[in-house]
């Protein structure tokens, strides 16, 4: 690789980074509204114009606040679990395509930081390291409350991984591929894989609900039971990088549920948008930067879906958390996939 497309790689990567932390930042704003609105209040309105300054004056009390340890704890562990929650967070975007490619000075540009043919597979694995600061920063509390809410959190972080593995092996299966660049270049314009695995869809958003430890599966940090679970005894920026993890945990799952399931960058007439363009490199770009749009409005929608969630159901008992993981969505993926595997070979036959 060239200097100057590593300049670009460089730059891409560390753009993808300030925008991964500006949602998470701002993504606290918006539930807070979210939450306003479904509850008939007005949200946050003093810091700024509308309130928009209100997650940075959260961050400067975050900043400032007393950075407390607690005496009896693992202090090495106890600074290194949110740390380990944070990075784990941050590196999942890496492998997912926000837009096809950009033509620079006749250089192509893929508007991916890295392009693995194992992008599923690398997805997952940095996904699951995620439970680690979670119990790491449980443990090293010393505090019973914060040990119950990681034991809780690596439980369901396992029950859920392997229904939402089972759910996707149905989509690999039609796609014949883990890179998601591929999966998403196999959905071009309306060919979504929404359309040919709805179960598998609805099982793997139930999962990604769990995974992020969102309502109603937020039993690892049930502030009834735990007082705040695995986080009790964090407070500064050490619970800032905690519940800054969440929201990027939030808007990394939405973006590979838009990857997987609904076309990534592509939407619909994007063939024709290209042919009504005279330039084939105007052309080309002006289709990518719609569906770096188009992206971006998927994996919004679905953030709102969480948040919208969050604030409308009750929290599940955790009998009741367990029961749905292993007694129903792990039968239904292993029915899907079984389902899949049956439509596959019928296609075949007949066609």
């Amino acid at each position: 690789m060239e200097s100057v497309d590593l300049i670009y790689k460089a730059i891409y990567i560390l753009v993808i980074f300030g925008i991964t932390l500006l949602i998470a930042t701002y993504s606290t704003y918006f539930e807070r509204k979210i939450a306003a609105f479904i509850q008939d209040r007005v949200g946050p309105n003093r810091a700024g114009p509308a309130g928009l300054l209100q997650p940075l004056a959260d961050a400067g009390k975050l900043f400032f606040k007393e950075d407390f340890i607690p005496a009896k704890s693992n202090k090495a562990l106890f600074i290194l679990g949110p740390g380990i929650a944070m990075l784990v967070a941050t590196m999942s975007s890496a492998v997912i395509p926000f837009g096809d490619m950009l033509m620079v000075d006749g250089r192509e540009i893929w508007l991916q930081a890295i392009e693995v043919n194992i992008g599923v597979l690398y997805v997952f694995g940095v996904v699951s390291l995620g439970v680690y600061g979670l119990m790491i920063g449980g443990w090293a509390s010393n505090n019973k409350f914060s040990l119950l809410g990681a034991i809780r959190a690596a439980s369901q972080n396992i029950s859920y991984e392997l229904a939402m593995g089972l759910s996707l092996i149905a989509v690999l299966m039609m796609t014949g591929s883990l890179s998601l660049r591929e999966i998403a270049e196999q959905q071009a314009g309306f060919n979504w894989n929404i359309w040919y695995q709805p179960l598998g869809f609805v099982i793997f958003l139930i999962c990604a609900f769990a995974e992020t430890n969102r309502t109603p599966f937020d039993l690892p940090e049930s502030e009834a039971e735990l007082i705040g679970g695995y986080h009790t005894e964090y407070g500064s920026m050490k619970l800032g990088m905690y519940l800054f993890a969440e929201y990027i945990n939030i808007f990394v799952a939405s973006a590979v549920m838009a990857t997987l399931y609904f076309g990534a960058y592509n939407f619909p007439f994007m063939e024709n948008l290209r042919a009504a363009i005279s330039d084939p490199v105007v052309a080309n770009n002006v289709v990518t930067l719609v569906g770096v749009a188009a992206m971006f409005a998927k994996i919004f929608l679905f953030i709102f879906f969480f948040m919208w969630v969050r604030w409308t159901l009750p929290r599940f008992r955790y009998d009741q958390l367990m029961k749905l993981g292993w007694n129903i969505l792990i039968p239904l993926a292993i029915l899907n996939i079984l389902l899949t595997g049956g439509g596959i070979m019928l296609k075949d036959y007949l066609f």
